[in-house]
């Protein structure tokens, strides 16, 4: 099992809107500097020679952040998290060491490497689907590729949270 410093931690905005997942570490360090609060712990403690400190499972910013509509960087880890370790191809749930990034449109034949353009894909999908189009390889996407956006961001909070019963109540399942 990961560390408690390791563990997820829902970070809220001021208003308690949902804005980010972090790992405790940061969240410690959030706290500690007084930039935010803790709202709900987890069931981990940290001590120190003076000092017990409750692992937080909810911290919330005590000023509010105004976070502007954007797109996560492009990154084989974001286009995994995207397609959830699942080959847009076949439908299997592989671990990301398992997995490849695949170019809808083949870089040979101008595809470029966009959100849009690349897919989480298995070895065995990539090795038929070669350097052709899905059409021409007889193979079809499970569903459209779109940019990795705030609100898919949210959507993967509460999945993570399916598991958390201290986040529940601010992803508004």
């Amino acid at each position: 099992m990961d560390h408690p410093l390791q563990w997820p931690v829902l970070v809220l905005n001021a208003t308690y809107e949902p804005i980010h997942v972090t790992a405790a570490r940061r969240a410690i360090v959030l706290v500690l500097k007084g930039v935010a609060q803790t709202e709900e712990h987890s069931r981990a403690q940290l001590h120190s020679a003076h000092q017990q400190l409750p692992v937080p499972s909810v911290i919330r910013l005590l000023e509010y952040r105004r976070i502007p509509y954007q797109t996560r960087a492009l990154s084989r880890k974001n286009i995994l998290m995207r397609d959830r370790n699942t080959c847009q191809y076949c439908s299997k749930v592989m671990p990301a060491g398992e997995l490849t990034l695949d170019h809808i449109i083949p870089r040979s034949r101008g595809g470029d490497s966009s959100w849009e353009n690349l897919v989480t894909c298995c070895h065995h999908c990539n090795n038929r689907k070669g350097n052709c189009l899905p059409h021409e390889a007889h193979m079809h996407l499970t569903r459209p590729p779109r940019p990795f956006s705030l609100h898919t961001s949210r959507q993967l909070m509460r999945l993570m949270g399916r598991g958390e019963e201290a986040w529940r109540k601010y992803l508004f399942f």
